[in-house]
Parts: structure tokens; sequence; C-alpha cells
């Protein structure tokens, strides 16, 4: 997770929290005027558009106090969906078995996109099998990653 994303999870799960729901993980996709701050909420019940209009407006008035996006930008919360984004080392610990695409932030062996099965997790190493190949993939170099639905 990028620094300044860590910062903004740290600023805004306490305030999450206070509504009863899990912060899931955050993306800020900075694009001038047009820039997102998209907030992943997690409840054991589900998640429904009042709980994210909740969440909207609690983090919401923390931000516009904090205030820290200098910037303009779009605030979004949803429920994780079923293509949940994986944040955390323990998200990936509950879809071992699953099939996975990941987005490395620096290349291995000349390649930085991975969809595969998620066979194991070795200390930090995810370990994905894509075409009958095993791969570890260092969880600090994962930019993005997120879960493979099969309809």
């Amino acid at each position: 997770m990028a620094k300044f994303e860590q910062k903004l999870t740290d600023l805004l799960r306490p305030a999450v929290e206070e509504t009863g729901k899990t912060l899931r993980g955050i993306e800020y996709i900075s694009a001038g005027n047009n820039s997102v701050l998209r907030l992943f909420i997690d409840h054991e019940n589900g998640i429904n558009v009042d709980d994210c209009a909740e969440v909207s407006r609690q983090v919401g008035a923390l931000l516009d106090v904090e205030d820290p996006i200098s910037s303009e930008y779009s605030l979004e919360v949803s429920s994780p969906g079923v293509d949940c984004p994986l944040f955390d080392l323990s998200h990936f610990q509950e879809v071992i078995g699953e099939t996975v695409n990941i987005r490395l932030s620096m290349p291995l062996n000349g390649r930085r996109k991975f969809k595969g099965l998620l066979i194991a997790i070795e200390n930090d190493t995810l370990i994905v099998q894509v075409d009958s190949i095993d791969y570890e993939l260092a969880f600090s170099n994962v930019d993005k990653a997120n879960l493979v639905v099969k309809f």
C-alpha cells in the first residue's frame, strides 16, 4: 500500500469503526479535478446503501476538518463486492485456493500482472500458480489485487 493511502487509512479507520463497520481498504486515484477517494467497508451482516451513506457522512466530516487531500476529489464508499479487492495479507489468507488478479509495483521476470490460483502464503510471500508455474510474489511488491469470481 502506498504511503499516502496508508496515512489515509490510519486517519479514517477509527471514523469507520465508530459506525460499527470495518474499513477493508482504500484507493486514492489522483486525476486532477476528477480524483477519487474510494473506501471499501464491510460488516458481518453485509453492507447496504444506508451503511455506505452513514460512513460517507462520518468520514466526510472528518476529511473536511483534517483536510488531508489538498486538491478536489470525490468520496465514494462501497462494499467490497464480488471482485473483492485484497489490501492486507489477512485478506489473501482468506482466499487461499481461489483465483486472484495481482498487479506488481515492480516487474518479476519481466511481468507485472498475474492471474492465477493463490496456493499458499509463506511469511510475506504469495505463492500464485499461473499456467502450471508457481510464482513467489513478495506482498510488499503488490500494487493492486482482487479476487476473481467465477460464475
